[in-house]
Formats: C-alpha cells, structure tokens, sequence
C-alpha cells in the first residue's frame, strides 16, 4: 500500500484492503525492500500476462495464499481476465477478504458486472462468481484443495496458471512438494510459477532467517531455498516438464529501462550493496507442463 502510494506501480484497489499507515512507513520497510516490491509485481505480473495472451485467455488462474491481492480487478481493467480466475487462502483470511468486496461497491462491481448465470454463491469462506472464486482451504492438504475448486467449477482440461508468492517456504519440504506434485498432475497444460527467498545459506541468508525467527516467523520449507538450482530441482522432481528460476537483481535488469529509471527517482537509494544482496536472496522460478506446445 505504501510502495503504491509513493508510485512504484499503480493499484487502484489496495486501498480497499489495506489502510493506509498513519506514519510514513515503517522502519524496516527500506527503499531497497520497496525496490524488491516493484520488480516481484512487475516480474511475476509479466509471466502472467504472457501466459493470458499465449491462451488468448481461454485458461485459468489460480492464485495460492493470494491474500488481499488484487490482481483480478486490475486484469479486469486491462482486459485480461482468463475464464475463470480464482484465490486460496486460509479460512480466516478468506473471511475477512470476502467482507472488505461485500461492503465496498468498487469490489463488488467488477464481480457482479462479469457474472452471469444464477444468483452469485456468498457465504463466510466462500465466493462463487462466474469469473471470481475465493476459497477457504490449507494447501497442506491437496485433495480438499482440488474438492473444494471443483466445487467451484475448476476445469481440470483447460490451460492453467498457478501463482504462489512466499507460500511455499512457509510449508515443509514435503508438503510443498506434495502440492506442486499435485497441481503437475491435475492438469494437462499449466504453469506454475513461485515467487519466494533462495541463497538462504550465506551470511545474510542467516541474518533474514533470525530477524523473521524473532518475530515469531518460522520458515519451515527454507532448505529447498538454498540455490537456484535446489528451487528448479524441486519443480522437476514433482512432475513438472521444464523449469527456471533467477534472482531478483536478474528480474530487475530484465524490466523496462525508462520505467526503471523512473522509480530510482522516486527516492534516494543510499544503501545499494544492500539492496543488491537483497534481490540476490529472492527469485521467481516458474514451471511448464505442456501437452498442447503452447
């Protein structure tokens, strides 16, 4: 909310999910972090759309632990919406999100101007639409993960995109890899891409595991975050065709240069060795099944 406020991109719709801190911001949040902010959205949002233009939206998004994302109304606004779009969180979370679109018209809208068909489904930790879902389950548990989509009219045929942004380390291992093993297998065509920490073993790595462990944070998936490498291994040994994975100091160099610029201006960046070994210590990696060489 306050990297938008400030400029770094444009999101008319977080406003509506998060207030706006009364101070400037908070200590810990650094330009460097902010940076960081920019290139993940603009990173993860261009492998998006070029999964959307490649299926001409004829597929299927599916957003893991999305939170208070809002990146359907903003791909509504763009004219990018696939056929179905849908978010996974936990109950509580998904709670809270469903009563921010219920009470405030510039979110319910969107909604209700792309269903059509019966009576839009609403309870405490469900929202069914013809576009829009958001479902209440634990990713922990893959098969009432798939149970509880279907019920929302997943089509397991159609090309589809899973995004899943700092969730998997917070899983064991094991768990994450049952649910990439499990979204490999569900679908004959589909992408997955995961945006999350790698190079966790050095010093710094070290440094980021204890400042989260004092706040009670625990990553529990971390050693599948050693390297480039251990994050594309994980994808290919759960069933998924292809993989890559780089590091956000890579990301950032691949976005557009003007708008690079632009954002570099918004404030001064005085600490760049540690924003640089900062995008070095996150990467986006993203997978490939594809049965229809798309």
């Amino acid at each position: 909310r306050f990297a938008v406020s400030v400029g770094y991109w444009q999101d008319p719709y977080i406003q509506y999910f998060v207030r706006q801190a009364k101070e400037r911001k908070a200590p810990e949040i650094s330009r460097g972090k902010l940076v960081c902010y920019y290139a993940r959205v603009h990173g993860v949002g261009y492998l998006l759309k070029a999964f959307l233009k490649k299926t001409e939206c004829n597929c299927q998004v599916v957003n893991l632990g999305a939170g208070m994302d809002t990146l359907f109304w903003r791909l509504k606004d763009e004219n990018l919406l696939p056929r179905k779009y849908f978010e996974v969180d936990f109950p509580m979370i998904v709670a809270r999100k469903i009563h921010h679109i219920k009470s405030k018209p510039p979110l319910s809208k969107p909604i209700i101007e792309t269903h059509s068909g019966d009576s839009l489904l609403i309870d405490s930790h469900s929202l069914d639409s013809s576009r829009y879902s958001i479902v209440g389950a634990d990713l922990r548990f893959p098969s009432d993960l798939e149970e509880k989509l279907k019920k929302h009219n997943l089509d397991v045929h159609l090309p589809t995109l899973l995004v899943a942004e700092c969730v998997l380390v917070y899983m064991t291992p094991q768990q994450s890899a049952d649910l990439l093993k499990w979204a490999a297998g569900a679908f004959p065509v589909a992408m997955f891409i995961n945006y999350e920490q790698v190079n966790m073993t050095d010093r710094f790595g070290q440094i980021m595991i204890e400042n989260l462990q004092r706040r009670q944070c625990n990553l529990a998936g971390v050693e599948v975050c050693r390297s480039l490498e251990s994050q594309r291994e994980r994808l290919l040994l759960n069933g998924w065709e292809s993989a890559h994975a780089i590091d956000m100091m890579k990301v950032y160099s691949f976005l557009p240069q003007a708008d690079v610029k632009r954002i570099e201006e918004l404030e001064f960046l005085d600490e760049k060795e540690l924003f640089e070994q900062l995008m070095q210590h996150y990467c986006i990696c993203w997978a490939s099944k594809d049965s229809s060489n798309l």
